[in-house]
């Protein structure tokens, strides 16, 4: 017969909008272990396996706080209470918790009040809910006031029926895997697995249960403005969910997600192990870069499986179109759906696809020596360093939205995008600095076939400084520079080599150039005023810096305005990264861009 040998899930707690999958192993009639399901239609031996979920209703009202999901709530926003606004967002742990998330709480004030006034329905959760300024703004609702209601206020609709000293479970599933909603926060659920006689549709046995503890809400993240740079305030500082694009412009995001295979608790101890799940942080990840509404997504390290199964119809959904490229598997020795890679995605109604490249570094460096000839131990030792895996993905894309100039009567506009992580060994500064210019060599052979704009973004695993980072932003590497010191098999030989053509200027540079006022000045104090980088992009526990960027070629494009940088002391106050509010150990960058018009030549 069958038998139901064991059910356990992977994280306890669960998590609004992500999903639930429990790990059931049972024994089948012929005495073997499987995890495969057994459906009523495929029954075996008279017998299937029944799912139900289920949702504990008690008489013990328990929220949780909107910005501290793992912490009980005490506190409870009158404001949000009359203007209706959804009761999970109100509750808060402590006073100083609601008085640190004011400035970005009254928000949720500001647009009740807003949609009141337009007779218009109750908007989306917005995209970010705290900061960490202690300062409460003026109409702050003072916590020690009687405007704040305590956790033993009814905290759930009356409707519920409950009964006292009794549980009560309230089916909300039938199916194996079960994605918590807003009514389910607060309370515990229960999965339930048992085998089922086909003819009589009763269980044969008691089925084996397992219990989550309390549904929390999502995190979300801080707000990130998108603030101009160029002298002109076109769109004011404004959060991305209420941006409308300006004519003639388009965005750009660039952002390593942190691939699944390589978040592991040994690696990121510090980040709760149900924030570390992939089921928690691709939903987290997806809300996060769709917030962003950027017209060109350029994401680092996304799994195979990941983007066919998550990224690609998810994304697909927001009226994106995707490219992908994964790693080669030369040197990686893993699941070959587990390899990482490079996905670029853009909106159908703002650009058309109109080629792709794709650099395999390794192929680069086989085509380094004549397969006719007996390599030489150093050749052969050369290019066993070479070989890494790393990719790199190249579109071209023609805009959808550009109007043709009086100079330029009909000229599609074309711009170029290229996608990439740079190997990450530390040790390697010089295959690093060969695999950036091998890139750059050829898109400098893509801009001699045609006049076109250029953006190199993605995750080049090198600091502000060192020779790949030169090489992009200055054109050239100086010989005396201290990386080619590391070039034992001479991979960067000869030295005046290492230049190449293209204006490449880096977006972020442009706080520090050409930022005026609304926010720039603030936004410079987070560069490092050395090289006008970001003093970080990548923040762990052992290690904060620089390693992303977005470059543009100067002659062609214009920076518009830039996504605000993350604060350094705000972010590591409770935790490095990732966390439960961010997903990644890497921060995402995003700039606006205008195509500069170009003279018939």
């Amino acid at each position: 017969m069958l038998n139901v040998v064991r059910v356990h899930l992977p994280s306890d707690i669960p998590i609004v909008g992500c999903e639930l999958t429990p790990y059931v192993l049972h024994r089948r009639p012929d005495k073997n272990i499987s995890t495969d399901d057994v459906s009523e239609s495929a029954a075996l031996g008279g017998q299937f396996l029944r799912y139900r979920w289920y949702r504990l209703q008690s008489d013990k009202k328990v929220a949780v706080c909107s910005v501290h999901p793992s912490e009980q709530a005490t506190l409870q926003c009158l404001g949000c209470v009359k203007a209706k606004i959804p009761a999970f967002k109100s509750y808060h742990c402590t006073t100083k918790c609601f008085s640190d998330s004011w400035q970005h709480h009254r928000v949720l004030h500001d647009r009740a009040a807003s949609a009141m006034n337009e007779n218009s329905n109750e908007e989306e959760e917005l995209f970010g809910r705290h900061n960490n300024n202690n300062n409460a703004a003026p109409g702050a609702i003072n916590p020690s006031s009687s405007s704040m209601l305590n956790g033993s206020t009814t905290l759930y609709p009356a409707a519920v029926t409950q009964k006292t000293g009794v549980e009560t479970w309230l089916e909300v599933g039938r199916c194996k895997s079960y994605t918590p909603t807003a009514e389910d926060i607060g309370h515990v659920l229960k999965f339930e697995c048992a085998v089922v006689d086909v003819e009589t549709m009763l269980s044969v046995a008691s089925p084996l249960t397992v219990s989550t503890s309390r549904v929390i809400p999502a995190p979300s993240p801080t707000p990130r403005h998108l603030i101009p740079v160029n002298g002109v305030d076109t769109m004011g500082k404004m959060d991305l969910d209420g941006r409308v694009p300006s004519s003639g412009t388009f965005t750009v995001l660039s952002y390593n997600i942190l691939a699944d295979v390589y978040a592991t608790s040994e690696t990121f101890s510090y980040c709760p192990s149900w924030a570390l799940s992939w089921p928690y942080r691709r939903q987290n990840l997806l809300r996060e870069i769709v917030g962003y509404r950027a017209d060109i997504i350029c994401l680092q390290e996304v799994q195979s499986d990941h983007f066919l199964e998550f990224f690609a119809p998810e994304l697909d959904k927001h009226g994106y179109q995707a490219l992908y490229k994964r790693k080669t598997n030369e040197v990686y020795n893993g699941n070959i759906q587990t390899i990482d890679g490079c996905a670029t995605f853009f909106r159908r109604d703002r650009f058309a696809h109109v080629k792709k490249y794709e650099v395999e570094f390794n192929k680069a460096a086989q085509s380094l020596t004549d397969p006719a000839t007996i390599l030489t131990a150093q050749k052969r030792n050369a290019l066993n360093r070479l070989i890494k895996d790393d990719v790199a993905l190249i579109v071209v894309l023609e805009s959808k939205f550009s109007t043709p100039t009086v100079d330029n009567p009909g000229k599609r506009q074309l711009v170029c995008v290229a996608n990439t992580h740079i190997n990450g060994n530390q040790d390697l500064k010089d295959v690093k600095l060969w695999q950036v210019h091998t890139l750059l060599k050829g898109l400098e052979k893509i801009a001699v076939s045609a006049d076109i704009p250029m953006l190199v973004c993605g995750d080049f695993n090198s600091v502000p400084g060192s020779a790949p980072h030169h090489l992009l932003a200055r054109g050239k590497v100086e010989p005396t520079h201290p990386d080619l010191a590391v070039d034992s098999l001479n991979l960067c030989q000869p030295h005046s080599k290492l230049s190449h053509q293209l204006p490449l200027v880096s977006a972020y540079s442009y706080f520090a150039i050409k930022g005026v006022g609304n926010g720039s000045d603030k936004q410079r104090k987070r560069l490092d005023p050395t090289t006008n980088e970001p003093l970080f992009t990548n923040c762990t526990r052992d290690f904060i810096g620089t390693l992303d960027y977005i470059f543009y070629t100067a002659d062609t494009l214009t920076v518009e305005s830039l996504l605000e940088l993350l604060d350094e002391e705000s972010l590591r106050k409770d935790t490095a990264l990732p966390s439960p509010i961010w997903s990644s150990d890497h921060t995402a960058l995003l700039a606006e861009f205008r195509c500069k018009s170009r003279s018939r030549r």
